[in-house]
């Protein structure tokens, strides 16, 4: 048998590459949650009952978050293979597009914010008391949804342009000015009047138009190709919009109905007590720093595999696919090991304490188990996202919230009324099972799916390499 000689994979230019990338993504989510976390410790100050009001109102841009991150997954895939091509009238249309449809979502939900925030509140719970809490903070905190959004899409731009130190600037800028004006609008500080959460709304209004204008000003200072191009931002056609749809298409039900299946959850997790609601207010929290350095990891998986595939050097979108993915998940559970056995002087300084801290305390040790997992799914889906493949990861992960969580959440925590921590647990069940089918699908590399004349050139009759070397040493 003849042997076959396979190049060695360059580890110390992979781990450059994804540093790169990563590490400025993943301290921008991390300034980001820990403006969050002083937020929730400053609000704490006033009360739990305040604590869980601004966490439900967190839940619904969440819901908006998932409304508008089909278009950002759909964007990124176009932008990514386009740079990678140097395609610049398909970055420019790519972008225009995806900030065209992003904003709708955002204007629609800003309008549902400032206008119905009494409905909002009614969806998420029954308590009244929280319930006013955050028609106060909603009716303010609304008018923040379309330049958040705005933030968002420029941030994605500079990304997949590796320009990624631009929005961790803006960020750290950003979350700067939220807490200094939460300490002055909350409290009172400074000669103004103490607003209490309608404070918080305000300084996260002003926080984020203060995002937009650093990112303008670097943009401007780097002068970035093509950021300022506004005339080729709109220059689609019925062609372009019809394929930049097909491909968003099922990233935006993924979203949405990931979106409203979370929501779901959170509805059931809003009719526990309200030690369990702040509880669970703290958590998600914590559990966007955890996503923080995640989303380094989806960046990295975006710009280092899509844009190899735009190229059309698919074995090395292959060989970086899997490697980061693994990474990821190394990362990921250092992260949450570090969060459990910090857990005390976290929560106490969050504002947990009795049964409340016991709650927080009993959902960090469960989503230690499952995001290990969990974040492993995600950067699959991502990285099959930026290669061209939309559908696989897609579907699975609305079948099961669909037909098998949602079903179990639901009857766990609104029927049997099982305790809140066995209900909470119930809503990972389903990610050891997709993460087996998501491995086979990696390992057989049909979620390589060029939007480039380069990509697919190179696709005809291409194989992964491991797939090529078993035929060989079969045949040999």
């Amino acid at each position: 048998m003849s042997s076959v000689v396979t190049e060695k994979f360059d580890w110390k230019d992979f781990l450059k590459r994804v540093a790169v990338i990563a590490i400025p993504v993943a301290l921008q989510n991390l300034l980001t949650t820990t403006g969050s976390m002083v937020d929730t410790m400053m609000i704490a100050s006033i009360g739990q009952i305040e604590v869980g009001a601004v966490g439900l109102c967190a839940q619904f841009s969440s819901l908006m978050f998932s409304g508008y991150w089909g278009f950002v997954g759909g964007g990124m895939l176009f932008l990514s293979q386009y740079w990678g091509a140097k395609d610049e009238d398909g970055i420019n249309r790519s972008y225009g597009l995806t900030l065209l449809c992003m904003m709708t979502v955002a204007v629609s939900f800003c309008i549902m914010a400032t206008c119905f925030p009494g409905l909002v509140m009614s969806l998420y719970t029954d308590k009244s008391t929280i319930h006013s809490i955050g028609i106060d903070y909603l009716r303010i905190a609304g008018f923040s949804y379309p330049l958040m959004v705005l933030s968002m899409a420029m941030s994605v731009l500079l990304r997949c342009t590796e320009r990624v130190r631009i929005p961790l600037y803006s960020s750290l800028v950003a979350v700067a000015t939220n807490v200094f004006l939460n300490w002055v609008l909350i409290f009172g500080n400074l000669g103004f009047h103490a607003m209490g959460v309608r404070g918080a709304a305000l300084a996260t209004v002003i926080a984020q138009g203060v995002s937009i204008c650093i990112i303008t000003v670097f943009a401007l200072k780097n002068r970035h190709p093509y950021f300022f191009a506004v005339r080729r931002h709109f220059r689609f056609n019925r062609a372009f919009i019809a394929e930049f749809f097909k491909k968003c298409s099922p990233i935006i039900a993924n979203e949405v109905f990931i979106g409203l299946g979370n929501m779901v959850i959170n509805v059931v997790l809003g009719r526990q007590p309200e030690e369990a609601i702040a509880a669970v207010a703290v958590f998600r929290t914590l559990e966007g720093l955890v996503i923080g350095f995640f989303a380094g990891f989806s960046n990295a998986a975006s710009i280092l595999v899509g844009k190899e595939v735009g190229t059309g050097n698919l074995d090395i979108a292959y060989s970086r696919a899997w490697r980061l993915i693994y990474l990821c998940q190394l990362v990921i559970g250092l992260v949450v090991s570090s969060l459990v056995l910090l857990h005390t002087p976290i929560l106490t300084l969050m504002g947990m304490s009795g049964e409340s801290f016991r709650i927080a305390f009993g959902f960090l040790c469960i989503y230690a188990v499952a995001a290990f997992i969990r974040m492993g799914n995600w950067t699959h889906n991502d990285t099959f996202r930026a290669a061209g493949d939309a559908s696989y990861g897609t579907i699975l992960e609305i079948v099961f919230m669909w037909f098998m969580l949602i079903p179990i959440v639901w009857i766990t925590g609104m029927i049997l009324k099982w305790p809140t921590l066995l209900v909470f647990a119930c809503c990972y069940l389903d990610e050891p099972i997709r993460y087996v089918m998501m491995q086979v699908h990696l390992y057989r590399g049909k979620w390589i799916k060029p939007v480039t004349p380069e990509g697919r050139a190179a696709l005809r009759g291409w194989k992964p390499k491991r797939l090529r070397t078993s035929a060989e040493n079969v045949r040999s």
